[in-house]
């Protein structure tokens, strides 16, 4: 009887239930003894892969606009002017840069469109970049495609913004559809901060800086903004494949537009569709699968583990740095899947590469020693505009606090070059005799894992081909 009992007891279950409140369509969920639905390692790490994009950037996206402390904007269709370079206390996204002052607008676009205003910006390099929760990225602008050399105003809007149907609007030279509802619009201006009176300079242009709604622009009264019970959002990707994947995932699709001739999209949607999210569904925990959410964290680190290695082989990066932060369409589940793990919103190859900097036998770099990074002046970064050095711990992708605020090595946060016009940059617990401090990076003597990220804007992709990328040697 025990054995009949414990028999009964495992015996799977099958649920049928309503997906979608609007449809007579059902949907059966094999589940287990505790109620999760029956799914193969195979299929959670398949769904792991293709949700990642989507997870890492509505943590990204949300932190920047909600959080109370930090660089956020405090809410929706507000912005953030930045004038002083990121310190340790950014947590907003792993492996932010110290070289550029971020000025961030995040929009909602579901009932105006939102127009953002720049004045001419005199820099060496300024590029606005606008992502949504899918993660795909464009570039409307850039000092590399010869603009912000006069004043350019950008409108922007999806096909479910309610209050405009793609017309042309006087006054504004530029209008781009986007993919998501909710978007983060983020310039990175090279402010020169080396250069007391340029760097000023800059700063003005950053003030004048301005973003508004449509109707505000034509005069009328601004609409007021719609309610929205925004899911929660994780301290880190994990949680939420653990605690609200589903909820975050039917957030997402209801605010995101989706090409049903893109393999990519349609995979996502079919994976969902089999635990009960589709677009359009007000989220129902009674209508959709129970999830075992400790298996999916479980799995989502593994998945975190092995983008990292894919990242710090020196091999598979290179091959993977021209297929990164592209529009839609352009790459593959790979090269979405790596920079949303290590660093998400980064440029397109044409705006920026991010090699990593390795050691030289392939272990990671700790803060138990001391390590030299040295390049002759034949082996300095192929970058048309600017590159830089910053240090990291591994684990979350922040900047390694330090009582000298010291982050990174590069022409805004400092750098000196050799008489011979190579560098030698050391990563220390104590600044060796005779190094210049601009060439410093601090630690703290720990068991650390550690990253340094080369970033190298405008980059020379010709010269880049045969470029080797430095590696840091333990002192």
């Amino acid at each position: 009887m025990k054995t009949l009992a414990k028999f009964s007891f495992l015996l799977m279950l099958v649920i049928t239930i309503s997906c979608n409140s609007s449809s007579n369509d059902t949907i059966k969920f094999e589940t287990d003894d505790q109620g999760f639905i029956i799914l193969s390692n195979e299929e959670i790490e398949d769904i792991v892969k293709r949700s990642y994009q989507y997870v890492a950037m509505y943590n990204v996206n949300q932190k920047m606009a909600l959080a109370e402390s930090g660089m956020t904007t405090r809410g929706y269709n507000k912005g953030l002017k930045n004038t002083k370079l990121l310190d340790h206390t950014a947590k907003f996204i792993s492996r932010p840069n110290n070289d550029v002052l971020y000025q961030t607008a995040m929009l909602d676009l579901r009932k105006d469109p939102i127009i953002l205003q720049f004045p001419a910006i005199d820099s060496k390099y300024v590029s606005l970049m606008v992502t949504g929760y899918d993660h795909y990225v464009n570039i409307p602008l850039s000092t590399v495609n010869g603009d912000f050399d006069k004043p350019t105003s950008i409108l922007f809007y999806t096909k479910r913004t309610e209050n405009y149907n793609g017309e042309d609007i006087e006054g504004i030279d530029k209008k781009m559809e986007l993919t998501g509802d909710f978007n983060s619009a983020v310039l990175r201006v090279m402010p020169h901060a080396n250069e007391p009176e340029k760097y000023q300079k800059i700063i003005d242009q950053i003030n004048n800086i301005k973003g508004v709604s449509l109707s505000e622009y034509l005069g009328k009264p601004k609409l007021p903004p719609e309610e929205v019970d925004f899911p929660a959002y994780g301290a880190t990707d994990a949680d939420i494949f653990e605690n609200n994947l589903l909820e975050v995932m039917q957030f997402i699709f209801n605010h995101t537009t989706f090409d049903p001739d893109f393999k990519l999209d349609q995979a996502v949607l079919d994976r969902y569709e089999k635990l009960g999210v589709v677009p359009g569904k007000k989220f129902d925990p009674s209508t959709t699968a129970k999830i075992d959410g400790e298996k999916f964290k479980e799995v989502s680190l593994k998945v975190k583990k092995e983008s990292f290695a894919i990242f710090s082989d020196p091999k598979q990066s290179k091959k993977l740095s021209t297929t990164l932060f592209l529009p839609k369409g352009s790459a593959g589940l790979e090269s979405l899947l790596v920079p949303s793990i290590v660093g998400p919103i980064g440029q397109p190859a044409k705006e920026a590469l991010y090699p990593p900097v390795l050691t030289e036998d392939g272990k990671p770099i700790n803060a138990m020693n001391d390590y030299k990074i040295s390049l002759s002046k034949e082996e300095m970064p192929p970058a048309k505009a600017f590159w830089s050095f910053t240090l990291y711990e591994k684990e979350n992708g922040f900047f390694i606090p330090n009582d000298h605020k010291k982050y990174s090595v590069g022409e805004n946060s400092g750098m000196k070059l050799n008489d011979d016009g190579g560098i030698d940059i050391y990563i220390s617990a104590e600044k060796p005799d005779g190094v210049p401090a601009e060439n410093w990076l601090p630690i703290n003597r720990a068991d650390l894992e550690m990253d340094v990220i080369l970033r190298i804007y405008q980059p020379d992709l010709e010269k880049i081909k045969t470029w080797k990328s430095p590696t840091a040697v333990k002192i």
